[in-house]
């Protein structure tokens, strides 16, 4: 429909066009509201992170550290699930997850904390009952707890003359997280491949036992906190990684901050 009239010297509306740009106003004014009501939601502290972490490092690393950051930041809601599986951040409409493993290209940015590096423990009961292993060989005797995840493999890369190799295991418990791993270890179970963090506590209070030590050598993952945005990051979730990273930075590397 017309919209304008035209002619050799000036132009104006029709009454259609009249009813258009009146509307049209009305909706661009309520594009600005709801652009600077974003604008302020972003740049204020306030508002719902949505964060993902696997169970061990969410139990052990972030939920301990939370209480603090409430305390310095009362008003973001932290939407918190722990899972061993890889969560995809667009389909999940996740802000921040923590990853543990090698980081595939992508849009995403990461934020380094730290490297985990594996050790292969066990309960000194379940020692005692089956002996200790001496050589990467005798895995082949020991119940090996593993997982089911999409991305494990029934396999542990140890050492072997030098070089790394990866060894088929077997045991009685495939699980989905890495904490029930550890529980079943601690209860006697068999033998588990933890991160060091994982572990950690557990060692030094001899519930685990360390063993193979020169087998796992070099055997690490990176750990980051990677998220969507780059630059472009909303306040509430800036302000969670400048919290908690360095925090986190200490605690996988066994300093106090």
């Amino acid at each position: 429909m017309r919209l304008i009239e035209r002619s050799t010297r000036r132009l104006s509306l029709t009454s259609e066009g009249q009813v258009y740009y009146e509307r049209s106003l009305a909706l661009l004014g309520e594009l600005d509201d709801m652009e600077r009501g974003l604008a302020l939601g972003a740049a204020s502290t306030g508002g719902t992170i949505r964060v993902n972490a696997s169970v061990a490092f969410g139990v052990l690393a972030l939920e301990p550290l939370l209480p603090a950051f409430w305390e310095a930041n009362p008003h973001i809601v932290v939407d918190l699930s722990l899972s061993d599986e890889i969560v995809d951040l667009y389909l999940d409409r996740t802000d921040i997850a923590f990853r543990t493993g090698p980081l595939p290209d992508s849009g995403m940015t990461a934020r380094h904390i730290g490297v985990a590096h594996r050790k292969i423990v066990a309960a000194p009961a379940y020692l005692e009952r089956h002996g200790v292993p001496r050589t990467v060989d005798d895995l082949l005797h020991h119940n090996c707890l593993g997982f089911n995840f999409r991305r494990a493999a029934p396999v542990w890369p140890l050492r072997e003359s030098g070089r790394i190799v990866d060894r088929a295991v077997n045991g009685t418990l495939l699980a989905n997280n890495g904490e029930t791993v550890r529980r079943l270890a601690v209860a006697g179970v068999g033998l588990a491949r933890l991160g060091d963090y994982h572990a950690r506590a557990d060692i030094a209070a001899g519930r685990l036992v360390e063993v193979l030590s020169d087998a796992v050598e070099g055997d690490e993952e990176q750990i980051n906190a990677v998220y969507l945005g780059g630059a472009r990051l909303p306040q509430r979730v800036r302000a969670f990684l400048d919290f908690l990273c360095p925090k986190l930075q200490a605690f996988v590397t066994g300093r106090a901050l």
